[in-house]
């Protein structure tokens, strides 16, 4: 089953808007496979928070085990892109943070992590200048490109593969850029990625 590795604060932007530091090295989370929704499907609207919030995000595909992978190399362990989205129960998570707990129950609850058709890597002319977007109900909430990544995703794959072996078929969402901003139950939440394609799913009443 894949493991899902989560960036975070990987936009300058993203981490100023929500009043944190710019890292100095990766900010590492995880969410368990229950989290991941398919195009299409119909997202429940957690009951242990009110405030969910969305974080659009490229998400690539390990194709080759790995370890300690060196930078320049990182991207051949990568075989399939695509776009998804990181949701985030807000109020739980500040409350969370202010008393120095984890997050998971804010970021890893099942359907927190809806996710598009992955596409061929090789099908994307530059995955480092990739633009991509979230809109609720028609209206564009985020826009962004993996060019304003912090870590780039060579950087994200060496790294993680220094603390874990990585294997195929593990999944990495990459960061959010700015403009997270909350659902509502009813919502239809698209997110789309130049190349790749557009998603949408809606937000259980």
């Amino acid at each position: 089953m894949s493991r899902v590795f989560c960036i975070g604060r990987n936009y300058a932007e993203h981490a100023s808007e929500l009043g944190n530091a710019i890292p100095d090295r990766p900010v590492v989370f995880m969410k368990p496979a229950s989290a991941l929704v398919e195009a299409g499907s119909t997202v429940p609207f957690p009951t242990h928070g009110s405030d969910l919030q969305h974080e659009v995000e490229i998400v690539v595909r390990v194709a080759r085990a790995g370890r300690n992978i060196a930078t320049p190399s990182a991207m051949g362990h990568l075989d399939a892109i695509t776009v998804g989205v990181d949701l985030t129960l807000r109020d739980l998570q500040s409350a969370l943070k202010a008393r120095g707990l984890p997050w998971e129950p804010a970021k890893a609850f099942e359907g927190s992590a809806p996710i598009g058709k992955f596409a061929s890597i090789d099908q994307v002319p530059d995955p480092g200048s990739l633009q991509f977007s979230c809109a609720v109900n028609g209206e564009i909430r985020q826009q962004g490109s993996t060019e304003d990544m912090i870590f780039p995703m060579p950087v994200l794959v060496a790294h993680l593969s220094s603390i874990w072996t990585l294997r195929p078929g593990d999944l990495i969402f990459t960061g959010t850029p700015a403009g997270v901003a909350s659902l509502r139950p009813g919502d239809l939440l698209t997110a789309s990625a130049d190349t790749v394609g557009e998603f949408h799913w809606h937000i259980a009443k």
